[in-house]
C-alpha cells in the first residue's frame, strides 16, 4: 500500500454527532453529542480523515428536503470548523426502500447497512480501510462498516441498559475515549 493513503473516522450523524430525535433538519433541534469535537480533534491530529456517513430517510419520507438537509449540513460543518476540526465530506443517502415517496423509494447501496457512502469516500480519498475506524449508534452503521472492510466499528450506545447483546461491533461503548486509544493504535 503505498504511504500517502490515511485512514478515516467515519461518524453516523444522528446519535453520534448529534443527539438522535429523529428526523433532525433544523439547527434548533439540533444538539452535539458531548464529547464529539474532542474525538474529532484526535482524529485529526493522528492524520484521519473524517467523514459523516448518514442515512437521510426524513429526505425521501417528504419530512425535509434535500436543500434542508444541506443546508443544515453546511451550518454542521461551520460549527465544526469553529471547534477546530475539517469535517472532509459529508455522505447521505436520502432513499427509503420502503417508506420513500417517488424518486426517493429505491433500495439504494448507499443505504446503510449497505456500504456505499463508505466506498464512495475510499474512492474519493484513497483510504486506508484497514487503519480506519467507525463510529455508529445502530447496528445498521456496524454493518456498513463490517460490510466496506472497516478496521474497527464501535456502537456508541450512551445508556448502559440499552446495550444490545448480539451487536456485530468490535467494541460497545458510552464514551468516545476508547475509539480515541483506538485510533492510536491503528495509526
Amino acid at each position: 500500500m503505498p504511504l500517502s493513503r490515511r485512514p478515516a473516522l467515519f461518524l453516523d450523524r444522528d446519535g453520534v454527532i448529534n443527539v438522535d430525535r429523529e428526523y433532525v433538519s433544523t439547527q434548533e433541534d439540533f444538539e452535539f453529542v458531548d464529547g464529539i469535537f474532542e474525538l474529532c480533534r484526535s482524529a485529526k491530529k493522528l492524520g484521519y480523515f473524517i467523514f459523516v456517513v448518514t442515512n437521510q430517510a426524513g429526505i425521501g419520507r417528504g419530512y425535509y428536503t434535500e436543500q434542508d438537509f444541506l443546508k443544515l449540513s453546511d451550518w454542521m460543518c461551520r460549527v465544526f470548523s469553529v471547534e477546530g476540526v475539517a469535517i472532509d465530506k459529508v455522505y447521505f443517502c436520502p432513499s427509503h426502500p420502503e417508506y420513500g415517496v417517488g424518486e426517493y423509494k429505491v433500495d439504494s447501496p448507499d443505504r446503510k447497512p449497505g456500504p456505499g457512502m463508505i466506498l464512495q469516500a475510499v474512492e474519493e480519498f484513497d483510504v486506508d480501510l484497514k487503519r480506519s475506524v467507525l463510529v455508529g449508534d445502530k447496528e445498521s452503521d456496524i454493518q456498513a462498516g463490517i460490510a466496506a472492510g472497516v478496521a474497527i466499528n464501535f456502537l456508541y450506545s450512551p445508556f448502559g441498559s440499552e446495550r444490545p447483546m448480539n451487536s456485530a461491533a468490535n467494541f460497545v461503548i458510552n464514551s468516545f475515549a476508547d475509539v480515541t486509544t483506538a485510533m492510536s493504535r491503528l495509526n
